[in-house]
C-alpha cells in the first residue's frame, strides 16, 4: 500500500476519531453513560490508526486510476469496521455482522437498519448512526474527486475547466468541497431549528439530508414534522442533495463561471419541475399534494425517507424516480438524469438521421455547449446495462433466501440506489435483523456497489471493452 491511500485513509479516519470525541462530550454532558466505553474504543482506535497511516513511510510513485479505485474501495470495507465498534460494543448485544450491517448502511447512505424501535436507542447512539451517514457522504464526494479523470467532459465541467486535477487542484478542490459540506449542514440544522424543531431532531435530520441517507431519530419522520409548513421546509430542504453541493457556490461567483457549470443542475431543475406540476395534476387525490410533494422530493434525492400518510398506490413510479437519482456532484445516487436524457436525445437523433438523412442533428444538452461523444454514449448505455444486470442478480439472490419476488424486486433497487426501504414503497415492516447471515453479506455488497459502481465498475470494463 502506498503513502497515498495510507494518507487518504488517515484523513477519514481523523475524523472518524473528532466525531467519537464529541460523542463522548454529548455523553458525559447529558449524563449518558451506557454506551460511553464504546466511543471511548473507537476514539482509540481511529487515532491510532489514523496516526499509524499518516506517519508510515512509503516510497512516492504516481498512482495509477486503478490503484484510486482500490484505494476508494477499501475506505468502504475499513471504514465502516471502525463506525461499528459503538454498535457491537452498545448495550444491545449486536452481532459483528448485525453491527458491520449498520455500519455499512449509515457509511453508503442507505439507511436499512437492523433496529427495530428507535425510542429504545440511547440518544448518543443515534446520533453515532446520523454521524456515519455525515461522513459516507463526504467520502463520497472525496472519492468523486479523486476519481474525476475516470468521468465524461460534459460531466467535469460542472465542475471544473480542467481536463485532469493535479495535486494543487485536488486540494483546492477537496477544501471547497469540506467547507461548502460543513456549511450546508449548519444552514439544514439552523433552518430546522427555525422551524420549531427538537435540536436533537435538528442535528440528527441535518446530517440525514446532507447525505442523502435515510436514519431517523425516531421511528418515523410523522413523529417530527407534525404541520403542513414543517413538512414543505423539509421537502425543500432534501432538494439538498439532489443538485449539486456547488451549486450555490457556483452562483454566487458566477461572474467567472459559464453555463456550463450550471447546465446539469438546470436540466435538473426542468425535469424537477416538470414531475411536479404531472405529479400536482394527476396524481393530486383528496388534496394530500403535501405528502405527496415529501415523497416526491425524498425520492428524486435518493433519501427515501418518508410520511405514514404517503400514497402507497404510486410506489412504483416513486421507484423510477429513484433510480433515475439526480445529480452529479450531490451525494444522492442513481444512474443520474443527464445520462439518461443524453441517451434519449442521441436515439432520437439516430432515428431521425435515418429518416433525414440530409439533415443534421446535434447531441447538445440544454443550457450546454458541449456536444457529448458517441464515446460517452456507450458509457451512459454501459452504466444503465451494469444497473440491470446488478438489479437482475441481486433479486434473484434475495429471492433465494425466502423473501417474495415483490420484495425482493423493490428491495434491490433501494439497496442499488441506496436509498431507504419506506411506507411509500410498501417495505417500511421490512426486518432486516431476522434476514439470514448471508443475506445480510449481499446487501452489504450491493450497499457498496451502489456507491462506487459509476467510479469503479465502468472504468474496470472500458479498459476491456473500450480500448483504443
Amino acid at each position: 500500500m502506498n503513502n497515498f491511500k495510507l494518507i487518504y485513509l488517515s484523513g477519514f479516519c481523523g475524523i472518524i476519531s473528532i466525531l467519537s470525541f464529541f460523542n463522548i462530550i454529548y455523553s458525559y454532558y447529558f449524563n449518558l453513560y451506557l454506551n460511553l466505553n464504546s466511543y471511548i474504543y473507537t476514539l482509540l482506535v481511529s487515532l491510532f490508526l489514523g496516526l499509524l497511516f499518516f506517519f508510515v513511510k512509503n516510497d512516492y510513485y504516481k498512482i495509477t486510476i486503478y490503484e484510486k479505485i482500490l484505494t476508494t474501495l477499501l475506505g468502504y470495507l475499513l471504514l465502516p469496521l471502525i463506525i461499528s465498534i459503538p454498535f457491537y460494543f452498545s448495550i444491545y448485544n449486536l452481532t459483528f455482522i448485525n453491527s458491520y450491517f449498520e455500519a455499512i448502511s449509515g457509511f453508503t447512505s442507505t439507511g436499512f437498519t437492523i433496529f427495530e424501535n428507535i425510542k429504545h436507542i440511547d440518544q448518543s447512539l443515534i446520533i453515532w448512526r446520523s454521524s456515519s451517514q455525515w461522513i459516507g457522504g463526504l467520502y463520497f464526494l472525496y472519492s468523486i474527486i479523486l476519481l474525476i479523470d475516470i468521468f465524461d467532459n460534459s460531466f467535469k465541467k460542472s465542475l471544473t475547466n480542467f481536463i485532469s486535477f493535479n495535486k494543487s487542484e485536488t486540494l483546492k478542490q477537496s477544501f471547497k468541497i469540506f467547507i461548502l459540506y460543513i456549511l450546508l449542514t449548519i444552514a439544514l440544522f439552523v433552518i430546522l431549528n427555525l422551524f420549531n424543531l427538537r435540536t436533537f431532531n435538528s442535528l440528527n435530520l441535518a446530517m440525514t439530508i446532507i447525505s442523502s441517507g435515510g436514519f431517523l431519530p425516531t421511528n418515523s419522520l410523522s413523529n417530527l414534522l407534525t404541520n403542513d409548513t414543517q413538512i414543505i421546509v423539509f421537502s425543500f430542504l432534501m432538494l439538498t442533495s439532489f443538485f449539486s453541493i456547488f451549486f450555490i457556490y457556483n452562483l454566487i461567483f458566477f461572474k467567472n463561471r459559464s453555463i456550463n457549470f450550471f447546465n446539469e443542475d438546470l436540466n435538473l431543475l426542468l425535469y424537477f419541475l416538470f414531475i411536479l406540476i404531472i405529479f400536482f395534476i394527476f396524481f393530486n387525490f383528496n388534496d394530500n399534494f403535501t405528502y405527496i410533494f415529501l415523497s416526491l422530493t425524498s425520492s428524486v434525492s435518493n433519501i427515501g425517507i418518508s410520511l405514514n400518510d404517503s400514497p402507497k398506490n404510486l410506489s412504483f413510479i416513486f421507484l423510477i424516480l429513484v433510480i433515475i437519482g439526480g445529480s452529479f456532484f450531490s451525494t444522492s445516487s442513481g444512474i443520474r438524469f443527464l445520462k439518461l436524457y443524453s441517451l434519449f436525445k442521441y436515439s432520437i437523433n439516430e432515428i431521425l438521421s435515418y429518416s433525414r438523412p440530409k439533415n443534421v442533428y446535434v447531441n447538445k444538452i440544454f443550457f450546454s455547449k458541449i456536444n457529448f461523444e458517441q464515446s460517452e454514449i456507450y458509457k451512459y448505455f454501459l452504466s444503465i446495462l451494469v444497473f440491470i444486470i446488478s438489479l437482475l442478480f441481486l433479486t434473484c439472490l434475495l429471492s433465494m433466501s425466502g423473501i417474495n419476488i415483490e420484495s425482493s424486486f423493490k428491495l434491490s433497487i433501494l439497496t442499488i440506489m441506496n436509498t431507504v426501504n419506506s411506507s411509500m414503497y410498501g417495505l417500511e415492516e421490512f426486518n432486516f435483523q431476522n434476514l439470514q447471515v448471508f443475506t445480510k453479506f449481499y446487501l452489504i455488497l450491493f450497499m457498496i456497489i451502489g456507491r462506487v459502481e459509476l467510479l469503479t465498475l465502468l472504468i474496470i470494463c472500458k479498459k476491456f471493452l473500450f480500448k483504443s
